[in-house]
């Protein structure tokens, strides 16, 4: 490089380790950025943005803020916690969710399960991804808006590789576009595609 890579392209380059599960390279670029700008890190680990360093996983799961997305149907504002059971329609919502699992296994998915940071059996984790906020809140959002309008959630953290999984092939079954606003971009799920091209 004919200049000084900044921590702007070492946290890029972290990102993408994530993204393509490069752990060891993931490790020395957050090395890097914490020596280029220590503060900028720590913060984005606070956040629950990046998983820093395999290393700090254990102290993230400690510290990592809650997961909360939000939808809004007919004026009125709704809001998801991960793991959340305490919505009036929860029954249906994760009745829905189960039964989309099951017509996206027949499609090919797998769950990626590595997403899971309790220690718990194979089919708990399987059970806790399906309760991860945003995908609560988009099966509430199928359950109670108009056939084909589009369903928009914010949620305060970054999509999960799992969920980015699930919501492409979510976007095709029900045939709806899907537009998820997380700590880092917008993702517009629409016929088993994202806008950001799995890089994110």
């Amino acid at each position: 490089m004919p200049m000084e890579p900044s921590p702007d392209i070492w946290e890029t380059l972290m990102n993408l380790c994530r993204v393509h599960g490069n752990i060891g390279l993931g490790d020395r670029c957050a090395e890097l950025v914490e020596q280029l700008d220590s503060s900028r890190l720590s913060d984005q680990s606070k956040a629950g943005l990046v998983p820093a360093k395999a290393s700090d996983l254990t102290k993230e799961k400690e510290k990592k803020l809650a997961s909360k997305s939000l939808l809004e149907v007919r004026s009125r504002v709704h809001e998801y916690r991960a793991g959340d059971t305490s919505h009036p329609e929860n029954d249906k919502i994760y009745a829905l969710l189960r039964g989309l699992k099951s017509q996206m296994k027949e499609a090919g998915y797998i769950p990626e399960t590595k997403f899971v940071l309790h220690d718990i059996d194979q089919e708990g984790k399987e059970e806790a991804l399906l309760a991860h906020s945003e995908r609560l809140a988009v099966a509430y959002g199928l359950l109670s808006s108009s056939a084909r309008a589009p369903i928009r959630v914010i949620k305060n953290l970054r999509v999960c590789g799992d969920c980015h999984t699930s919501l492409k092939i979510i976007s095709k079954l029900v045939e709806r576009e899907l537009i998820i606003r997380d700590a880092k971009r917008f993702h517009h799920f629409k016929d088993g595609l994202c806008s950001c091209r799995d890089y994110w």
